[in-house]
């Protein structure tokens, strides 16, 4: 079972790493980019944990306003850079069904996210970090995410969100990701991807362990839409059924699953709770409009 560590301050570093920008949907901004969705909900699920932000804004307006909206919920900016590129920023449009299709602007601030002194001081007291594929599309970016990862406590809980956004990956990208992390989360269309880069093949449920095995992982989730996830925790696969819900549009649905498995097992819970748990946050976040909404208590953990 995965439990947190405490710092010799007595807190437990949550840290976002990657990418930071504003979501451009037809009525207007909201603020997003993997990571930060994933530092947010984590900060609003648990305030047991010293949640963190790693990456870089733009000196410009939408850089202040992400600057704010993170500490309005809860998440450190010491380590978000501010540089002269601009902050980032994605189209988004929904479909009739609310799922989303996404066109990043490119030279934003947070693909020169440059190692720096501030940046080694989080590792060091990290025990928990999710980062993903986008966030590495630049060298420089790419070279300090992977720093990052390498620089935290080896009993840190490493999660790698694969979050493949074509055309922003490689296979070079996905497995030195894997090779560096302890923990990985995909969804079903993601999945065969991963399988050929494992040499593994059979069923969802027999790739997982086939593919923690290959990349020495103690942790895999496997988001299967409505029909629920799977979690391949410690050498036991737990299941849990889809949460039906009204979706208003699916950004962000993953990140809050992702900050539910992290909360939950860094908590020491029951693998079994936490898939469900992370399903009934997901399912609530579908039926929410934007990424980061406010969570009921009885999702909350205490």
């Amino acid at each position: 079972m995965t439990e947190a560590k405490m710092n010799v301050d007595g807190s437990v570093s949550v840290v976002g790493l990657g990418e930071l920008l504003w979501d451009i949907f037809p009525d207007g901004p909201r603020f997003g980019g993997a990571p930060a969705n994933f530092a947010c909900s984590t900060a609003a699920l648990s305030n047991k944990f010293d949640v963190a932000m790693a990456s870089a804004v733009g000196d410009d307006e939408l850089g202040q306003n992400a600057l704010q909206e993170l500490k309005r919920r809860g998440v450190g900016t010491s380590a978000v850079a501010v540089r002269s590129e601009p902050t980032g920023t994605v189209h988004v449009s929904l479909n009739e069904t609310g799922h989303a299709s996404y066109q990043f602007a490119e030279n934003t601030a947070w693909d020169f996210l440059s190692w720096n002194d501030g940046l080694e001081e989080l590792a060091a007291r990290t025990q928990a970090l999710c980062f993903g594929t986008l966030g590495q599309r630049n060298q420089t970016s790419r070279e300090t995410i992977q720093r990052f990862v390498q620089s935290t406590p080896d009993s840190a809980l490493k999660i790698f969100d694969i979050n493949l956004r074509p055309p922003f990956y490689d296979d070079d990208v996905i497995q030195q990701s894997l090779r560096i992390c302890t923990a990985l989360k995909l969804n079903d269309e993601e999945l065969p991807l991963v399988a050929k880069l494992s040499d593994a093949s059979g069923s969802d449920y027999e790739l997982l362990p086939k593919i923690a095995d290959r990349w020495k992982l103690n942790t895999i989730a496997l988001t299967l839409g409505a029909s629920g996830a799977a979690l391949w925790h410690d050498g036991t696969l737990f299941k849990a059924d889809g949460v039906e819900t009204t979706v208003r549009d699916t950004v962000g649905a993953g990140d809050s699953f992702t900050a539910t498995l992290a909360v939950g097992l860094l908590s020491g819970c029951d693998p079994q709770h936490v898939i469900e748990r992370a399903c009934e946050v997901a399912a609530f976040v579908c039926s929410q409009d934007g990424a980061t909404p406010e969570f009921p208590d009885r999702l909350k953990f205490v």
